[in-house]
């Protein structure tokens, strides 16, 4: 067997594992190796560079105030310790001989009460107060200056240093930076760039003042050579040569019979016939075992599919010939329970048939209206079950009340057959109960829809009174009502001459 032939007999994968070994793998190792090497030793040249420039302009910035903070110190300490007329004139005339020392301040005493102001220097606020000796520095960033005050013996010198001047001071020592600003905990200037520049940059805090401010410098990051372009660009290279190649392979061996065989399977559909998978997909074996294995499991289907729609056309003949024998066995009884009750011989053994054939009949009809929805399985409408079932009721009134109305207003609600019982046996016991005691006032029922799974059923007579008077019969309705009402997991809303209930429904299709 050549090598040609186990090549070919080798999986798919396996093929583009030993493609790209041989292509890439010496290239990868040997760049991987150059590459790491130079990429460290530029990173730690870059750092320590970044690392000087920041230190440098932070140092240019310290140096400038502590210059002026010495110089402040010596003057103001000359003039206040030998006072010979006017003690600012004197600190400035001792400054005179300092070069770049602000000549703008002003003096305190020991107790912070200002002394003196010289060159036209705003007085600053009298805290806080500062020990002969000490300094303290904090930010003004409304006027864009660095405000130092120092203690001498007899006092205090106050000065301000502008923004300008320390943006000159770190642009004569460090090279060009990106990002400058003074921070002291509460306040921020910033000199050079803005502070949404940080992200991009190298940037690094430094204390100064024993800690008063923060310099935030931010460099740029260096620039990589030709050189370092032409390094870099051999695994990118490397890189497109794998994609190139690994798509081709891929998209010869896999992703082009995989869509095919995936588009006929997505096209199949269960019942319209045999299912035509292609036959040409490429030299990738493991593909062509997937549409056998395809095919396979779609025949398995469609014989699944045949003996469960068998099964469930049994079901569904076996369940409506249940529904119907009940209704049949229902309206049987319900026949017989009316002749006898019309051979009965006392008026309240007729009164009972007719109660106990008016619960049965409302039974039937809930079977009736459940046999007739099984086909379209939305549950049984409540709206033709409960008009059906009015016209029932009054067809079996007794005949002082066979002109009881019952007016209906109802939305068109779907609900399950439990359900649809309990509302069935409540209208009747409702009904009848008015139609027993006020036979000539009309009966209001209606059934509202409240939200998208419940709807409230309300029904209304004069005779619908909450308070129990002590009437057996009466009690004994409020008990049955009240009952049902608990069937339809709800509390009876029990008002004078109205009873609701809330109901479950199916939503709204």
């Amino acid at each position: 067997m050549t090598l040609t032939d186990r090549f070919a007999r080798q999986s798919t994968a396996a093929k583009l594992l030993l493609i790209l070994t041989a292509v890439l793998l010496p290239i990868g190792i040997a760049l991987a190796w150059v590459g790491n090497n130079g990429i460290r030793q530029a990173n730690l040249a870059l750092q320590g560079r970044n690392q000087d420039q920041s230190r440098a302009a932070s140092q240019a910035i310290e140096s400038l105030i502590a210059r002026n903070a010495l110089g402040l110190r010596v003057a103001a300490a000359g003039a206040l310790a030998n006072p010979i007329g006017d003690v600012c004139a004197q600190t400035a005339a001792a400054l005179a001989t300092a070069p770049a020392i602000t000549r703008e301040f002003s003096l305190r005493d020991t107790n912070g009460n200002l002394l003196c102001t010289y060159g036209g220097f705003i007085a600053k606020e009298t805290t806080p107060l500062v020990a002969p000796g000490n300094i303290h520095i904090w930010l003004n960033p409304a006027e864009r200056q660095v405000d130092v005050r120092v203690g001498v013996v007899g006092g205090m010198a106050t000065a301000s240093i502008p923004i300008w001047e320390l943006r000159s001071a770190v642009a004569g020592s460090a090279a060009p930076l990106e990002l400058l600003e003074v921070r002291d905990g509460e306040n921020a200037v910033t000199m050079i760039g803005s502070e949404s520049q940080a992200r991009e940059l190298a940037v690094t805090d430094w204390p100064i003042g024993d800690g008063n401010l923060v310099v935030r410098v931010g460099v740029a990051h260096r620039r990589i050579t030709t050189s370092d372009r032409l390094l870099l660009l051999l695994p990118l290279l490397m890189w497109i040569a794998a994609a190139i190649i690994t798509w081709s392979l891929v998209s010869t061996l896999l992703v082009r019979p995989l869509k095919r065989l995936g588009n006929a399977v997505l096209a199949y559909r269960p019942g319209e016939g045999p299912q035509e998978l292609p036959r040409q997909l490429g030299p990738s074996e493991e593909i062509r075992e997937l549409r056998n294995s395809f095919a396979r499991t779609i025949d398995r289907i469609e014989q699944s599919e045949r003996e469960t729609s068998s099964a469930l056309e049994g079901q569904r003949r076996l369940v409506r010939e249940v529904h119907h024998r009940v209704k049949n066995n229902l309206q049987v009884v319900a026949s017989l329970l009316n002749i006898h009750g019309r051979n009965a011989e006392s008026a309240d053994a007729r009164a009972a048939y007719a109660g106990i054939s008016r619960r049965v009949g409302a039974l039937s009809v809930v079977h009736r209206n459940h046999f007739a929805d099984m086909e379209e399985n939305r549950g049984i409408a409540l709206r033709p079950l409960v008009t059906e079932l009015a016209a029932e009721l009054r067809a079996s009134a007794p005949e002082n009340a066979r002109r009881l109305a019952i007016d209906l207003e109802m939305d068109s609600v779907n609900t399950t057959q439990d359900v649809a019982v309990a509302v069935s046996f409540l209208v009747t016991e409702i009904v009848e109960y008015a139609m027993l005691h006020a036979p000539t006032d009309p009966v209001e029922l209606s059934i509202r829809r409240t939200s998208e799974l419940t709807a409230r059923l309300s029904l209304g007579s004069p005779v619908l009174v909450p308070e129990e008077d002590g009437n057996r019969e009466k009690q004994q309705f409020e008990r049955i009502v009240g009952g049902l009402a608990k069937q339809l997991r709800s509390v009876l809303d029990r008002k004078l001459g109205r009873y609701s209930v809330d109901l479950p429904v199916f939503p709204a299709t």
